[in-house]
Formats: structure tokens, sequence, C-alpha cells
């Protein structure tokens, strides 16, 4: 009997989708009809290729209606904030297609009489993207896009609760001309995964999840001769100067640690906040985070939707439940919220101060709309406290001295660094992580080099 995956939505609660889940037999059949297709894909000229994803982008923008509508069922984000996602797979996508030849240049050296010496890039064959349910098309566009342009062939494993964009992802490609078997979506359970990741047919993973899953990935290649690729989480720290513009500030941090309900690993999940201007940022935050609406992610007022489960809402429930009980206090009365209900998927925003890092919500990864700010004397606190985190993705630095934010920048132990911005992903730039975040690249020409392997060509032409 074939084994089924139920998706429940966080709308209502109820039944959304049901699938059926791949064994280990049928994964393995549709990986080794993957590396036959990839040995003919590396043949073809990389501007075809790029013909390919730009009409792939193409497509995609023309089913982003279905694609909002869906993404708010499957894991609750307003239809007033969907339309970003389709907008960052085209402005990824676009630079990606762009760089690819720039990227994939063999390197010539042409400085010794008698000899022609370069070294060119290779497909590494078949990548496993493993892709998360909080920005589906987002965190597996980053390297699906470069994997299919240097020719590898992909399969793809998304988040259970988001299933289906895998099969619109392949479906959309196959519509703009991907030849058959290049991107294949497979659901599956996590142990046929990692039996997959153990065949030699494997020859790449790239992981966005939690550090449990990055462990476990990483335990399933060992002894295995592949890259795993990792990106998993952060607990993303906000640091606001004394000279910061918080007309600019405030509603900008407010948005980089609320939106997507606070689901995203880069979202800012910690604030520090010079001691003379720390009441008044305080008071205009919440002032700000008062303002969003919770509520039904299909009505296009609401900008605050449920979490993608309720037991994920729990989770900060109890976070927020345990900084109290050890001496925090709650500046927000969820009874602003109507929506919010205990034991379902809706949650209102909560931030809290007398916090500190003994506490879970200051350490642990909160991933929901809850908020720890605190005081802090000078810089060096500032950069001792973010630096006080086992994760390391991203940091942003709030101030209009950009002397200072590069002496601190240099100080911060995390992958990007900004200044007067947060929770964006410039495609031009490396997105990487240090310490439990993970390791790996993606985005930019450096992602093409995790994606391909570096070949040398020594020729003597005389003797």
């Amino acid at each position: 009997m074939s084994a089924f995956l139920q998706i429940v939505s966080p709308v209502n609660g109820e039944a959304y989708s049901r699938h059926p889940l791949s064994d280990e037999q049928q994964a393995i059949g549709a990986a080794l009809r993957a590396q036959r297709a990839q040995a003919q894909w590396a043949r073809v000229p990389l501007h075809e290729r790029q013909t390919v994803c730009r009409r792939f982008m193409e497509l995609f923008a023309d089913r982003r209606e279905q694609i909002v509508d869906e993404l708010a069922w499957l894991m609750g984000r307003p239809v007033s904030a969907g339309p970003g996602e389709v907008r960052g797979v085209i402005e990824r996508s676009t630079y990606l297609i762009d760089v690819a030849p720039e990227a994939l240049a063999d390197q010539v050296f042409d400085d010794l009489d008698g000899f022609d010496r370069w070294a060119s890039r290779e497909p590494l064959g078949v990548v496993f993207v493993i892709a998360p349910w909080n920005y589906p098309y987002l965190t597996s566009i980053n390297s699906i896009v470069p994997a299919l342009l240097s020719g590898n062939a992909v399969l793809l494993k998304h988040a259970s609760q988001t299933t289906p964009c895998a099969q619109r992802l392949a479906d959309t490609f196959s519509a703009a001309g991907l030849p058959d078997d290049l991107l294949v979506p497979l659901a599956m359970s996590h142990d046929v995964a990692a039996s997959l990741i153990r065949q030699p047919i494997v020859d790449q993973v790239v992981l966005t999840g939690s550090v449990e899953a990055g462990r476990t990935i990483q335990q399933a290649a060992a002894g295995r001769f592949i890259g795993v690729a990792t990106e998993l989480g952060g607990k993303d720290p906000a640091y606001v100067r004394a000279d910061a513009d918080l007309a600019h500030v405030v509603p900008s941090i407010v948005e980089g640690s609320f939106f997507n309900s606070g689901q995203s690993c880069c979202a800012i999940e910690r604030i520090y906040v010079d001691t003379g201007i720390f009441d008044e940022v305080v008071e205009l935050f919440v002032a700000e985070s008062n303002r969003l609406i919770l509520g039904d992610p299909l009505d296009p007022a609401t900008t605050l939707g449920p979490m993608v489960t309720a037991r994920a809402a729990d989770d900060v429930r109890r976070q927020v439940a345990d900084a109290v009980a050890a001496g925090a206090q709650a500046l927000i009365d969820p009874t602003r919220f109507p929506a919010d209900a205990p034991g379902t998927a809706y949650l209102a925003p909560q931030v809290l101060i007398d916090v500190d890092h003994t506490m879970a919500l200051m350490n642990e990864e909160t991933f929901g709309p809850a908020i720890g700010i605190m005081p802090v004397a000078d810089d060096s606190e500032a950069v001792r406290l973010m630096n006080d985190s086992k994760y390391g993705l991203s940091a942003s630095v709030w101030s209009r001295d950009p002397d200072a934010v590069r002496r601190i920048d240099r100080e911060l132990e995390t992958g990007t660094v900004f200044m007067n911005r947060c929770d964006y992903l410039d495609p031009m730039l490396p997105w990487v992580g240090v310490k439990d975040t993970g390791r790996g690249c993606s985005l930019s020409k450096w992602g093409f080099h995790a994606l391909t392997r570096p070949k040398s060509h020594h020729y003597r032409l005389s003797r």
C-alpha cells in the first residue's frame, strides 16, 4: 500500500491536499533517470540553458495569482505579501542567468610559450535540493537555476507543508522547454531522503532547514566524498546606535522582525539599542507593532497571517511564557488582536524587554512573531552580545556613520552585515553563514562554484 502525505492548512486547520510518497526504490529510479538526462544536458550550450531559464521566469510570473493564493493556504502568508516571493524569484533568476557566462567561463593562462593551459567549471552531476516551507520558491531557486545553468540535474524535495511547490516548479520548467528528468520533484519521508543521499547517484546536497536536519544530512553523506551545503537558520541581531534615524529604523526593524510572521531564517530575532534612546525605540516599536493586522491571509487587509502550524505557534507561546516567568516584561496586549487564539496557528506579535541571554527567547531560534529588546552601553557591548550566539547568518547595524559601522562589521561573526536594512538577499552577493548556521554558498557568481567542480587542462603543443 502506498503511503500518503496529508497537508493541513493553517488558515482553517483543515486538510488541504494529499500526496503520494515515493518509497526508496521509486526515489532511486527517479535519480537514475536524472543521472541519464544530465549526461545529455551537460552537452547543451549555455545559451540554450539560459533560454529555458528565461522562459521559466516568464511562465512563473504569469502564474503569480495561483502561486500567491496557494502559499496563503499552505503556510499562511498574507496575499498582500505573497507577490514579493514571485518578484524575488524573478530578480534572482535574472541575475543568475545573466552572470552565468562570467561565473562559468574558462580561466585561460597564456603566459608560457608552447603550452595551452586553462581551467574550466564542470557540472557535478545530480544535485539534491532540500527546500524549506517558509520561502519555498526563493530558497529552492537559489540552487535550481544555477545548477541547471551549470549542466546539472536536480532532485527537488520540499518540506512536507509545501510539497505542491516542488511540482509547480517542475511543471513550469517543463512548460519552458526543460527536457524530462532534469528537475524531478520528490515527495518522500526523511528516511527515504537519507537513503537516497547514501546512493552513488547523488553528487551534491543543498539543504535549507534546521540544525537537526543538517546533522542528519551530514550523517547520511558520511563516507561519501560529496559536497553538503547547508543553511540552518539564525538568531539574527539588530543594533540601533544612538545616531540612527529612528523614523526609518523603527518601521524597518518591525518589518524585519514580523514579516512572514517572523518565519524567516534572516529575520531579526533580537534587538540591541543604545541606552540613551532605548525607551524611545521601544515605545515606537510597540506602537508600530500594534498597527499590524492579524487575520485571514486571504484577506488583502491582513498584514500578519497565521504561523505555518498550530504547533509552531505554541512553541513561540512557550518561549514567550518562559521569558516572562524568568523576569521579562511583555509589552503587547494580545487582546488587541482578536484573531489570536491559543491552540491555533494565529498568534499576535509580542515585544519583550527586561530580557537577557539566559532566556531561550534571546539565544534559541524563535522563528515567530516575538522579539526581545535589550539596552547596551556602547558599540563594544553590542558586538559582544551580537556575537554571543551559536548562529551566524546576518546582522544589521542602524546608524548614520558608515565608518563606525565598518569598525563594528569587522568584529561581527556572521555571513552578511547590513547597514540600515535587513532581511534581504542581494543576488549579486554570496549568501553564506558561519557557526551552526552551516556552511556553503548560494547566489552570486560564487554560488556557481558550489555547484560545479574545477577541471584543469594542460597541453604541451610541441616537443
